[in-house]
């Protein structure tokens, strides 16, 4: 009926789609929408038929969005233990530390726990490896991103 190839169709939809989600995600005014659809080339009608699109769906679609988000385990508790071997049969004076931890995790509402264990210096890495991740969320950049995302 349209007379358009199939890949035509679905790269439109595909379009359509994107720019009502990723504007719905951002909640964008109006006129900002206004002006990201006149750049495309569009008829003054169907850039107000696309607006008024827009605006009926937004809050749907971003509930939807929200639907769509994984739910990840969020921390409860922790628990640790320092073990240290100072002797075995074959070596009577070693010392072989081992930090055991014992994570709880919330998931939907259930408690789950994952028991790990290192050694110290691995454990230090991965101390400075975090602070090292919560340092780079202070940066400008970051923040721009997380706010986008929210």
């Amino acid at each position: 009926k349209l007379n358009v190839g199939v890949d035509t169709v679905q790269h439109g939809v595909e379009g359509l789609t994107y720019l009502l989600s990723e504007s719905s995600k951002l909640m964008i005014s109006e006129t900002d929408f206004q002006d990201s659809i006149h750049v495309l080339g569009f008829s003054d009608e169907l850039n107000k038929l696309l607006l008024q699109l827009y605006l009926d769906n937004r809050k749907e679609i971003r509930s939807i969005l929200g639907e769509l988000t994984p739910k990840l385990p969020s921390y409860h508790n922790l628990e640790w233990r320092l073990d240290v071997q100072l002797a075995s049969r074959s070596l009577r004076q070693q010392i072989k530390p081992a930090v055991t931890i014992k994570l709880h995790l919330n998931q939907h509402e259930d408690q789950t726990a994952q028991v790990l264990q290192t050694d110290p210096s691995t454990l230090l890495h991965l101390i400075q490896q975090l602070e090292q991740a919560l340092g780079e969320m202070k940066t400008n950049h970051c923040r721009r991103i997380v706010r986008n995302m929210k």
